[in-house]
């Protein structure tokens, strides 16, 4: 127990780092991942063929690659250099927008046109029947997806270890390393699964509160 309390504030230093890779993720993602699905709904052939390329490359590349490509990569290349930080972060919101957008496309496919021919009856346009209309029956339907995505980017965040950030893995691993237990990794576990029931019960009540077609 003293050991535990002995390591407990480097691990609660490695946590505020995944929960600010965590929480800086979904603020640019899911935003940017509605915005990929509304572009890939677009009458323009051009952007809906730039999206979906977008989706395929992010979809179908480890996470961990593109990590790697966006620090070291992009800075090899003489394009841009990025802190680890914001390395990880870019590259993560990257990545789930891609996973969002398709979780939000199908959203979307689940809105019927009877409500578009509604609304444009009504002397709404596109954006206002959007925002009115539609994107609030889409958020509702796809709460469960994007929950289960939520659940993901908490453990995906141990892969900002690849390019030296301090998370709560990389503090477990320090300290396994050091001291030759098993001990650390335990508390990394109950810490991860701590935050995941957390979010678990809170996206859950958002469900309920949202579910306001019953």
């Amino acid at each position: 127990m003293q050991y535990m309390l002995e390591i407990l504030p480097s691990l609660l230093n490695g946590l505020k780092m995944t929960l600010g890779v965590f929480s800086l993720t979904l603020l640019g993602a899911v935003p940017l991942g509605m915005l990929v699905a509304v572009a890939m709904k677009s009458k323009l052939v051009v952007l809906r063929a730039v999206t979906n390329a977008y989706i395929t490359v992010m979809r179908g590349t480890p996470l961990l690659l593109q990590i790697v490509f966006v620090y070291y990569g992009l800075s090899l290349a003489n394009i841009v250099t990025l802190p680890r930080f914001e390395a990880a972060v870019v590259t993560f919101i990257l990545n789930y927008a891609a996973y969002f957008a398709e979780i939000f496309r199908g959203g979307f496919q689940s809105i019927s046109q009877g409500q578009y021919d509604g609304a444009k009856v009504l002397g709404f346009n596109r954006i206002q029947t959007l925002r009115y209309i539609v994107i609030p029956q889409v958020v509702k339907v796809v709460m469960p997806s994007v929950g289960n995505e939520v659940i993901n980017l908490v453990k995906d965040s141990s892969l900002v270890y690849v390019i030296g950030l301090g998370d709560l893995m990389r503090a477990g691993n320090i300290a396994a390393a050091r001291d030759v237990t098993l001990v650390p990794y335990l508390l990394v576990g109950l810490l991860y699964l701590i935050l995941t029931i957390t979010l678990t019960y809170g996206m859950r009540g958002l469900e309920k509160r949202m579910n306001y077609y019953r």
